[in-house]
Parts: structure tokens; C-alpha cells; sequence
């Protein structure tokens, strides 16, 4: 889009310009236009009449005109009163975009209102913003990463005051990182009931749910794009996999489980069974939310303390103790244990 700017393009989307016009009624007749179409019209992507395909992001879809004329009669309604002359200009605007709005598939319809991909990190809030004022019952929400830092937690602390006041129960899921992180723990006293968070060594993607009827997840590694989803079958799926996530995670208030083995922390216990897997430090470490060096140094401590003089001695240690999965329901009582008889040697029994 370089070399077009919006002061090229003054305008609302009750008054396109000329290129406007052309690319979005052929997009409307058409049902899609390639991308490269609206290089020159960027009018069209600012005003949302315009959003990347969610089955080839190479591809545009136009916004159904009638959906164009619910958002510009929402926007007027604040302004009626200040100017009538505006109303009378959106009155002909309406009339243009309901010429071109003919009868359209039903499919295609369900698939437009279903699956919405949101470009730009300004999009995504707004989207945001516009489910959290309509959310009335429940929020949940799945947050990856260590450690939550405390400015994100402070940008958001209004909308959940928000939600708080209105009556709305939310639930946190986090990495077990999490725990270490002060400000977490100040947002959850200052919301008391009716937040209520758990932790998990690792988590899905960023998920937020709202109502269990929109939910929002990433579409891209940096989080500028983004899919609303507002299928059923979608959303019903998603809040399956939360409320199994939810039954599998424990309460941030209650002590992570106690390995059963001397000298080995539950951290590095979750280290051992991702290493057995066969997975590199840097993958560890996103998955349990912590830095490459830190996943590094517990790794080190692992060598010390299994008594491993490699990597491939390592594996063989972590076997050999029970280190290579998840600890089974009711067998805390026979983990073996790690014994150190002196510094020189170091068996397992």
C-alpha cells in the first residue's frame, strides 16, 4: 500500500471515491478481489468494507453492504441531533449500498457473520472492546507465556472492573510460571470472587471466550492478525477444550504437587518429561513460558542431580526415575527415589 495514504482518501464509508467504488462493487459481485486490487484504495481495508479471506489471506471479501448500512446507522444515531444534514447523506448512501445488495447465498452469509479474520492490533480491541460490552455470564480465557508483565495486566484492569461490576464470572488458565509474577497475584485480590484462576505446566494458544457464543484466537505468530469466531460448532469445541484443560489444571491458591523425588522441583520435573520427547531447549521453554537460559539452567541442575555427564546419560537418568511422563494419579506414594550417598556416586533405586 505504499505511496497511498488515508489523506488521499477523506472520506467515510457513506461516501466512497471514485476507485472506491469501483473495487468494492466488483468485490460485491464478484465475492472476493485479489488483494492487490486495493493497493491503491486503502479506503476500503480502514473502513472495514474490505477483510482478508479466511480461507487464502491473498484474497479480499467485501463486507455484505447491508451490514455496512447497520454500522453507518449506528454510528449516526449519536449525531443525529447535532447534524440532520448528515442524516440526509447517509439516507442516499443507504440507498447506493442497497442497490448493490442483492439477494446472496445463505452460505456465504453464515460463513461472513461465522469465521471474521481482524488485521491490525486497532481492529482486534475494537473487536474486543465490542464483545466485552456485550458479554453478560462468563469470560474465559487461556493466557501462555511466563510471567504476566504488570502493564497488561493494568491496560486490562478497567474492562474487568467492568465485567466484575456487571455481574460477569471470569476464569484464568496460565502456565505454572505465572505464579511467580506479583502483579498476578495484585489483580486477583484486587478482583477477589469473581475471578478465579488455575495453572498448568503448559497451555494452548492465547483463547478468550465470551458468553461461549464469540471466541478469539491468534492467526499469526506476532498477533496482528487474529480470527472471531462465532460458529457454534467452533465455539462449542473450544469451550470443550477449556473446561478439560480447566478439570486438568490446579487453583493458583493450592502448591503444585510435590514430585516425589529429593532434589528434583516440579519445574524440572515438566523439563525431564519434554526432554524425553525429544524436544530442544528453546521449544521447552515456550511451551512452559520461561527463558532459554533459565530452561538451560534447570536442565544443568537436572544433569547434577540424576548424576548425567551428557545428554544421551541424561535421557537414560530420567527414565531410569520415572522422569519421562506425568506422574499417574495415586502413585505419588511409590515414585522411587533419588538417592546421593556421597559426591563421588550416585544410584538410583
Amino acid at each position: 500500500m505504499t505511496g497511498h495514504g488515508t489523506e488521499e482518501h477523506p472520506h467515510g464509508a457513506d461516501r466512497l471515491c471514485d476507485a472506491g467504488d469501483r473495487v468494492y462493487s466488483r468485490a460485491v459481485r464478484r465475492g472476493r478481489v485479489p488483494r492487490g486490487d486495493a493497493e491503491a484504495v486503502p479506503c476500503l481495508l480502514e473502513l472495514a468494507l474490505l477483510h482478508p479471506d479466511p480461507d487464502d489471506m491473498d484474497w479480499l471479501v467485501p463486507t455484505a453492504p447491508q451490514e455496512v448500512m447497520t454500522r453507518l446507522l449506528r454510528g449516526l444515531y449519536d449525531e443525529v441531533s447535532a447534524s440532520q444534514r448528515r442524516v440526509g447523506s447517509a439516507v442516499e448512501a443507504f440507498e447506493w449500498y442497497a442497490r448493490l445488495g442483492g439477494p446472496r447465498p445463505r452460505a456465504a452469509a453464515v460463513e461472513g457473520s461465522a469465521i471474521r479474520v481482524l488485521d491490525g492490533l486497532s481492529r482486534i480491541q475494537a473487536a474486543m472492546d465490542e464483545a466485552t460490552e456485550a458479554c453478560t455470564t462468563e469470560v474465559l480465557t487461556v493466557q501462555p507465556g511466563g510471567i504476566r508483565p504488570e502493564h497488561e495486566l493494568t491496560e486490562g484492569l478497567h474492562r474487568a472492573l467492568d465485567l466484575r461490576g456487571r455481574g460477569v464470572r471470569m476464569r484464568d488458565l496460565y502456565t505454572h510460571v505465572a505464579r511467580h509474577g506479583q502483579g498476578l497475584i495484585n489483580y486477583l485480590e484486587l478482583m477477589g470472587g469473581a475471578v478465579q484462576a488455575r495453572t498448568l505446566d503448559e497451555v494452548i494458544e492465547r483463547l478468550i471466550l465470551f458468553d461461549r457464543t464469540v471466541a478469539f484466537i491468534p492467526a499469526n505468530a506476532d498477533r496482528t492478525l487474529a480470527l472471531e469466531l462465532r460458529h457454534p460448532a467452533l465455539v462449542d469445541y473450544l469451550v470443550t477444550v477449556f473446561e478439560r484443560l480447566w478439570r486438568l489444571a490446579i487453583p493458583l491458591t493450592a502448591p503444585l504437587p510435590d514430585t516425589g523425588i529429593e532434589g528434583i522441583s516440579h519445574r524440572e520435573q515438566s523439563i525431564a518429561a519434554l526432554l524425553a520427547e525429544g524436544h530442544q531447549d528453546a521449544v521447552i521453554a515456550e511451551r512452559l513460558g520461561i527463558s532459554v537460559r533459565t530452561c538451560r539452567a534447570h536442565i544443568a541442575r537436572l544433569s547434577e542431580t540424576l548424576g548425567a555427564a551428557s545428554r544421551t546419560q541424561l535421557g537414560v537418568r530420567i527414565a531410569q526415575v520415572g522422569l519421562d511422563g506425568p506422574p499417574r494419579p495415586g502413585d505419588a506414594g511409590q515414585i522411587p527415589r533419588l538417592t546421593l550417598p556421597d559426591r563421588g556416586s550416585r544410584t538410583v533405586r
